[in-house]
């Protein structure tokens, strides 16, 4: 440890053991931009609850930081704070700095995170160890390390094999959990065969993992942004709202019209359409994208999520800021956690522990009946996925899994508000006392709830055909995101649409950016990619189905082979181990 003057004030330099050493006794530490933070006082406070936080612990969060969803930030809490740019005002960066404890020098090479299954040692002031932590000699004083097995690079026979058992078992990474196995007959060793594959295909398909092409990737990703901001792409284009505002107002005319009418199934039609195109302003709301200030912004989100369409932005914020961070990662992003209906992976069949859900998420005897017809019944359980979307708001609502205290305290009892005016304008006035029939208020629940199907579909069409593999701490943000993140397709005058959803690739570059604007960054974007040598994926609407479908028809011949196999196995007598 070593002591420098830095603006008046002197700073602690930490060396990689010592901030190894912290995270070992349980401290919440993150880089950024050089700074050593320790943010454990701000885990129950953030308002993107505190899994986004601790996704980052031992890394350098500096890209997340910047163009993210502001997973670890509270100064942006003010809502005098207008961003201009992707990254945080002045006043933003002031306030981050309270949780500062002192700075690194060099390149940062990553940790994997604890809630990732990551392990640390404990430092010892003048014992001599492994300084980087990532293998070679065992500390002296602590066997643990801070790196996990690799099914690709790592080969030692004592790896085991995890799997999810209870809730109270300790969370693997993706990589920590496809090591070698010792029961060769059961399929799972064709589990790991196939995992090895699907990693071997990404490394070879996108750049090396070197540090100097993922920091010559970094280097060109924030010359971009640079390029963006200077483009004015990260100003709203408040027109655009107008016209907006002006489809919405339309959509609830004719809902209402046809309920006077009595045209329900009509009225419904229409409602449902209303709730498809607000949940794009949400999602920009969620993002900061409209005012930028966040208090305004979720206020605004919470009128529309809450009280107009009954779910909660505070649930989505919890769930998506962690799926901004894990993108596709089957342990850890819930987005794709949808066991027993649906699997993207072959690595789902390892009852895998989600470290969002704080559970196993089981492969059952119903997942396997289920997941080998996944491909026909993936569009009938998108219809019904609002209704799960209730389920999700009452449970964060009712746990108080957000912040109770900080500045966003009083967000939960606004959002609570807001699920009481809409039970009682949707749920009594107009199905209860407007709807005269059994039958009829059936019908516009149904038909107002399905229509809305288009809108998961375009939810889970960006992603669920894309890579699972997790290829390791030092793959850069914007090679994650690009490879895990397809964008759609489409004529410019369909863009309302998607809202902006078509965009996805670019969006999880710079979540920030409005998305009317994400058409002109496109380009960029495209001449990025040719140039650091990174696919860019692109399809039709029709074609990005196509590839869904493929994608949950190849894991549902995959579930129907281990099953056989598992059934050969049981007729010959054999012991299936952890099953």
């Amino acid at each position: 440890m070593a002591t420098t003057k830095a603006a008046g004030r002197v700073e602690t330099l930490l060396s990689r053991r010592e901030v190894e050493g912290l995270i070992a006794e349980g401290r919440a530490i993150v880089i950024v931009n050089q700074k050593v933070l320790k943010v454990d006082a701000w885990l129950k406070y953030h308002p993107g609850g505190d899994k986004a936080l601790l996704h980052m612990v031992g890394r350098d969060a500096t890209d997340e930081v910047n163009g993210h969803v502001s997973p670890i930030c509270p100064s942006s809490l003010n809502p005098a704070n207008v961003y201009s740019s992707r990254f945080h005002s002045p006043e933003a960066r002031q306030q981050m700095m309270r949780y500062r404890i002192g700075r690194i020098e060099g390149r940062w090479v990553n940790f994997v995170p604890p809630i990732q299954g990551g392990k640390f040692r404990r430092y010892f002031e003048g014992v001599v160890d492994d300084e980087e932590g990532q293998g070679g000699e065992h500390n002296p004083i602590s066997s643990e390390t801070s790196r996990t097995p690799s099914p690709v690079f790592d080969t030692d026979s004592s790896n085991v094999r995890r799997r999810g058992t209870s809730k109270n078992d300790t969370i693997a990474s993706s990589a920590s959990s496809i090591s070698s196995v010792s029961e060769p007959d059961d399929g799972l060793s064709w589990l790991d065969a196939k995992t090895k594959e699907r990693i071997d295909f990404d490394l070879a398909k996108y750049p090396s993992l070197d540090l100097a092409t993922q920091d010559e990737v970094i280097r060109k990703y924030r010359m971009l942004d640079e390029r963006l901001r200077s483009e004015s792409l990260y100003d709203c284009n408040y027109t655009a709202y107008a016209i907006e505002t002006c489809r919405y107002t339309f959509l609830f005319s004719m809902f209402i019209m046809f309920l006077h009418l009595e045209w329900y199934a009509t009225s419904a039609l229409f409602l449902g359409c209303l709730w498809h195109q607000l949940v794009f302003t949400v999602h920009d709301a969620g993002h900061m994208g409209i005012t930028h200030g966040f208090h305004t912004d979720t206020v605004i989100g919470i009128l529309i999520a809450d009280f107009i369409g009954g779910l909660s932005i505070g649930w989505w914020k919890r769930n998506h800021n962690v799926h901004h961070i894990v993108t596709n990662s089957p342990e850890h992003d819930p987005d794709i956690e949808h066991m027993p209906f649906l699997a993207i992976s072959h690595r789902f069949f390892e009852s895998l522990t989600s470290s969002f859900y704080e559970r196993v998420l089981t492969y059952d005897a119903f997942a396997q009946f289920l997941l080998p017809y996944q491909a026909y019944l993936y569009y009938p359980l998108l219809t019904f996925g609002r209704f799960n979307l209730y389920v999700l708001t009452w449970e964060y609502l009712i746990r108080g899994l957000g912040p109770r205290k900080g500045p966003a305290w009083w967000h939960r009892w606004l959002e609570i508000a807001g699920q009481v005016f809409f039970w009682y304008w949707f749920g009594y006035v107009v199905v209860y006392r407007s709807i005269p029939t059994a039958s009829a208020r059936f019908t516009f629940v149904m038909v107002s709830h399905m229509v809305t199907m288009p809108l998961h579909a375009q939810i889970t069409l960006s992603h669920f055909a894309m890579s699972t593999s997790e290829l390791g701490p030092h793959e850069s943000f914007p090679q994650k995101m690009l490879r895990t993140t397809m964008d759609v397709d489409c004529p410019q005058w369909l863009d309302f649409f998607h809202g902006g959803l078509q965009f996805q690739a670019i969006h999880h570059l710079f979540p920030r950016m409005p998305r009317h604007n994400l058409r002109r960054a496109q380009q960029l974007v495209q001449e990025f990619c040719n140039d650091v040598g990174i696919p860019y994926a692109l399809y039709g609407f029709v074609d990005g189905n196509k590839q869904v479908l493929g994608r949950l028809g190849e894991v549902g011949k995959q579930a129907a082979i281990l099953a056989k196999c598992q059934r050969s196995v049981a007729e010959r007598g054999d012991v299936l181990h952890g099953h």
